[in-house]
């Protein structure tokens, strides 16, 4: 299975933000810290509000924040909200022309690896992510002390 780059950098926002747990972080830093665009990150981050992982805090001091624990949200969900669809393909759903679509049992074996994916997916969480890197400040460029507006 091959994840998109929104999957990817999904996670590490919500990571940069659990590391600042109940602190803002802002958007053009993370962007800075990962190598991507502002613009980039915006598209990432609309599904994550609407699904109510983050939000958005407006003003000269706003950003965003986990909308949750980082133990409450799991790999699977930001998976299921990042990525369009999981259609194996048109050949193994039975949806296509092949005449042996499903003859052989292929779609189950199939749909079996998939579920055990999601499974997988489901055990960790965006804090167990970061609690499995002890340097993960370093890593994201991050001060240790909250920021605080000057």
């Amino acid at each position: 299975m091959r994840l998109t780059k929104q999957s990817n950098y999904a996670v590490r926002l919500l990571m940069y933000c659990a590391t600042n747990e109940g602190q803002i972080s802002r958007v053009s830093e993370i962007a800075r810290v990962y190598g991507i665009s502002d613009l980039f990150l915006f598209k990432i981050l609309q599904p994550l509000v609407q699904a109510g992982l983050v939000e958005t805090i407006r003003g000269r001091s706003g950003g965003i924040r986990l909308a949750k624990s980082s133990n409450e949200i799991t790999l699977f969900q930001v998976v299921r909200i990042t990525e369009e669809n999981f259609v194996l393909s048109d050949h193994l759903e039975g949806d296509g022309d092949c005449p042996s679509s499903d003859k052989y049992g292929v779609s189950t074996v199939f749909r079996e690896a998939l579920s055990a994916f999601f499974r997988v997916l489901s055990k960790y969480s965006i804090a167990d992510l970061v609690a499995a890197q002890p340097n993960i400040l370093t890593l994201l460029d991050l001060d240790p002390k909250p920021y605080t507006e000057a």
